[in-house]
């Protein structure tokens, strides 16, 4: 008898001791999940306010407010009185409604920079890493998010023809034209190296006509001008009389 309430007691405990494991992992479980939909709740949110508004389209704004609907959804899901998030979903599903006809707020941001260019970059991997853990969880259809992906590829070309253009265009202005021609000329070369060059032949086009008009005022400024070359022909002048002396006293 002794013994099998020392068993029972031993069962007891190894039983307590599990469903304390089970009960731990899952708050762990719940708390890591909290942190990860906070962190792409912060990162649809950003992309959604801060990505350039040449960049921006209808409907990448309206996936990302799909996007972002589905994060806070899931959020909600864990804090259901929260009334900060009910009432941010009433806000998306008002955007998505509107369909194509979503209002696009963000400002025009001209990419001038390196750093500028590279800040646009991110968000776009921002943007990747979104989309693939939404086909990941089952909230986008695997078409839809290579569709996506596509599309972020395209945009982020954009991204380099814009810069490129800026980055050439502000060095002519400023009478750098060498600056501008390497500008241009990363630019053909970028779309130069596309895997689908041909898409993109309308805007390598335009770049090489940009390109061969820098080469051509930095070739126009190289020239020599009428002064150089009055001053080379007293120059070489000069030298034709020196060996001339030079050898009529050698001769004689």
């Amino acid at each position: 008898m002794i013994t099998l309430m020392v068993v029972a007691g031993i069962a007891l405990l190894i039983a307590i001791g599990y469903l304390n494991h089970v009960a731990e992992n899952g708050k762990l479980e719940k708390a890591r999940t909290k942190v990860e939909l906070s962190d792409r709740l912060r990162r649809c949110s950003e992309i959604t306010e801060v990505f350039p508004g040449q960049l921006m389209s209808p409907a990448l704004k309206l996936l990302l407010a799909r996007l972002e609907l589905n994060v806070v959804q899931r959020m909600l899901n864990m804090e259901k009185g929260n009334a900060q998030l009910k009432h941010r979903i009433g806000e998306l599903e008002e955007q998505i409604a509107k369909g194509e006809g979503i209002e696009i707020t963000n400002p025009v941001t001209p990419i001038q920079t390196e750093a500028k260019a590279k800040d646009v970059r991110f968000l776009l991997e921002a943007l990747h890493g979104q989309v693939t853990r939404a086909a990941h969880d089952g909230f986008l259809q695997t078409s839809e998010a290579k569709h996506w992906i596509r599309e972020i590829r395209t945009i982020l070309v954009n991204l380099h023809i814009e810069f490129f253009n800026n980055l050439g265009q502000t060095a002519l202005s400023q009478d750098q034209p060498g600056q501008a021609r390497l500008a241009f000329e990363r630019g053909v070369q970028y779309l130069r190296n596309q895997p689908d060059p041909v898409t993109y032949q309308q805007q390598l086009l335009a770049m090489e006509k940009q390109l061969a008009r820098a080469n051509s005022v930095v070739l126009t400024n190289t020239a020599p001008t009428e002064d150089d070359d009055n001053a080379l022909t007293e120059g070489l002048k000069q030298d034709d009389t020196e060996s001339e002396w030079k050898k009529k006293v050698i001769y004689d």
